[in-house]
């Protein structure tokens, strides 16, 4: 889903764009993908995918389906399926996830928990 692709591979699939000079506060909800380059304060709730970009600032309790960051986060994050943190991010608060990556140099401030495997 993430791997090291481009990130202009994914402004097709991206449905909403929050960009480098908006600032917004409140709860956002979406069942479609979300990309955030700017500041974001408040909840974030989506079924899709979610992307923080490397000038994304967001303080915030986030649920999605599978995120990448690579910007700064401060709040909780319960992740679906896939959390990959590049190594240009910084997230404070707890995780919950399916799957996590850390990408060498990205900072991490919380705990985590893995959610079990359904086998």
């Amino acid at each position: 889903m993430f791997g090291r692709k481009k990130n202009d591979e994914f402004s097709e699939q991206v449905e909403t764009l929050i960009g480098h000079t908006t600032s917004l506060k409140g709860s956002l909800t979406s069942s479609g993908a979300l990309r955030i380059d700017g500041e974001f304060e408040g909840d974030i709730a989506t079924t899709a995918d979610l992307i923080i970009g490397e000038a994304g600032k967001v303080k915030a309790t986030i649920s999605a389906k599978n995120a990448m960051v690579a910007g700064a986060v401060t709040g909780n994050m319960d992740v679906k399926d896939k959390l990959e943190l590049m190594p240009s991010a910084r997230v404070i608060g707890d995780l919950k996830v399916g799957t996590l990556i850390i990408g060498e140099g990205a900072v991490f401030k919380g705990n985590c928990e893995m959610r079990q495997s359904q086998e």
